[in-house]
C-alpha cells in the first residue's frame, strides 16, 4: 500500500465509497500524516461515510476553520506590529490561501505564518517583531549564524504568549541554492488583501510553491504541497506563468510541479502520463507511505534529504555543514 489511496480520494472522493474499515484506517492515517486530514474532510463533504469516520472528518472540518481563524489573526497581530515601519509585507502560503478565500486554503493544515519583506527591512522587522512579544527560537549560535549568513529568512521566532511562530523571509530559496528567484519583483507585483498586507500574484505563488516542493527540502509532506499547486493552477495563463517562472530560473520546477500536480490530481489522468523518469522518482518519493501513514523507502527519503542539501549549498559548505549537524547530534530520520 501507499499513499496512492490518498491521491485517489483527493481526485475523486467518491472512490471512498468501496472502502473497508481498513481502508478508511489507511486513508485516515495517511491524511493526518500528509496533514491533508482537514482537505480530504471538505472534499468528501457529506457523502456517506461510517459514522466512526464521519466523527473524525467532522472534527478535521473544525480542526481547520479554527486554524485558519487563528492564522489570519496572527497575521493580523504582525501586520500591526510593523504597521509603523512603512515596508510592504506579503502574505506566504496558507495564510495568504485563507485570507484571500482560494480554494488552496480549503481545510488546509496552517502552521507558523510566513511574510516576505524586502531584505533592507530585515533589521527593523526583527527589531518590531521582538518589542510586540516575539523571541527566538533556536538558541544555538551556529543555527543563528548559518540563518543570517546563508538562509533566505531570520531564525525561526514565536511569540510568547501566543505560542505561535513567524518566518520572516527577504526571499523564497536560501541565497547558496542554485536558483535566484527575483524577490524584488515578487514583492513589486504582491497582490492588496488589506491596507497592511498583501499576497504575491497567482503566477508568483506558483513559481514560490513549486519552488517549496522542488528545490527547497526533501519533499517531506509534498502530497500537500502538491495539492496546493493544484488548486492554484485553475485559472492561471499558461503562457503568462512560463514567462514568470523564466525570470525566476525556476521554469523547469514549475514545470515538473505542473505535470505531476495534474498527472497525480487531475480528474480522469493517468497517474503515469506524460511522467519522465525524474517525475517518476519524484512520485515514489511522494507516495511513500504504508497503511499505518508511516514513511517508508527508507533509502529513498535518505537520498531525497541529501539532495535537498545539495540543492541548497556549494559541496565544500555542504560537507562543512553536515558535519557540524552530525557533531551536534542530529540524524536524519
Amino acid at each position: 500500500m501507499s499513499a496512492r489511496l490518498l491521491v485517489r480520494a483527493l481526485r475523486d472522493p467518491d472512490e471512498v465509497a468501496a472502502l473497508d474499515a481498513d481502508g478508511w484506517n489507511a486513508l485516515i492515517a495517511m491524511a493526518r500524516a500528509e496533514r491533508l486530514i482537514g482537505t480530504l474532510a471538505l472534499r468528501i463533504g457529506e457523502r456517506p461515510v461510517p459514522p466512526a469516520v464521519g466523527a473524525i472528518l467532522a472534527d478535521a472540518r473544525l480542526d481547520a476553520a479554527r486554524e485558519a481563524r487563528q492564522a489570519l489573526w496572527e497575521a493580523d497581530r504582525a501586520a500591526e506590529a510593523l504597521a509603523g515601519l512603512d515596508v510592504p509585507v506579503v502574505l506566504l502560503k496558507g495564510t495568504a490561501y485563507a485570507a484571500a478565500g482560494l480554494r488552496a486554503g480549503q481545510g488546509r493544515f496552517i502552521g507558523d505564518l510566513d511574510i516576505l519583506v524586502p531584505r533592507d527591512a530585515m533589521d527593523r522587522v526583527e527589531r518590531a517583531l521582538i518589542g510586540a512579544g516575539w523571541e527566538w527560537v533556536k538558541d544555538d549560535p551556529y543555527d543563528d549564524a548559518y540563518y543570517r549568513r546563508w538562509m533566505h529568512e531570520l531564525p525561526p521566532m514565536i511569540h510568547a504568549a501566543r505560542d505561535r511562530m513567524i518566518d520572516v523571509h527577504h526571499t523564497v530559496l536560501p541565497l547558496t541554492a542554485r536558483q535566484t528567484p527575483d524577490a524584488a519583483a515578487m514583492i513589486a507585483q504582491a497582490v492588496p488583501l488589506t491596507n497592511e498586507l498583501s499576497m504575491l500574484s497567482p503566477e508568483d505563488r506558483l513559481c514560490h510553491a513549486a519552488a517549496h516542493l522542488l528545490a527547497d527540502g526533501d519533499l517531506a509532506g509534498g502530497l500537500r504541497n502538491l495539492w496546493d499547486i493544484y488548486c492554484l493552477l485553475d485559472g492561471v495563463d499558461g503562457t503568462a506563468l512560463e514567462a514568470r517562472a523564466a525570470h525566476h530560473g525556476l521554469l523547469s520546477h514549475v514545470r515538473q510541479a505542473r505535470r505531476l500536480a495534474m498527472a497525480l490530481y487531475g480528474e480522469g489522468r493517468d497517474e503515469g502520463a506524460r511522467l519522465t523518469l525524474r517525475d517518476r522518482i519524484v512520485k515514489a518519493r511522494l507516495l511513500a507511505r504504508d497503511g499505518w501513514g508511516r514513511e517508508r523507502r527508507g533509502l529513498l527519503r535518505f537520498a531525497f534529504y541529501l539532495r535537498s542539501h545539495w540543492l541548497r549549498m556549494p559541496p565544500a559548505m555542504l560537507a562543512r555543514h553536515l558535519f557540524t549537524k552530525w557533531r551536534k547530534g542530529h540524524r536524519p530520520v
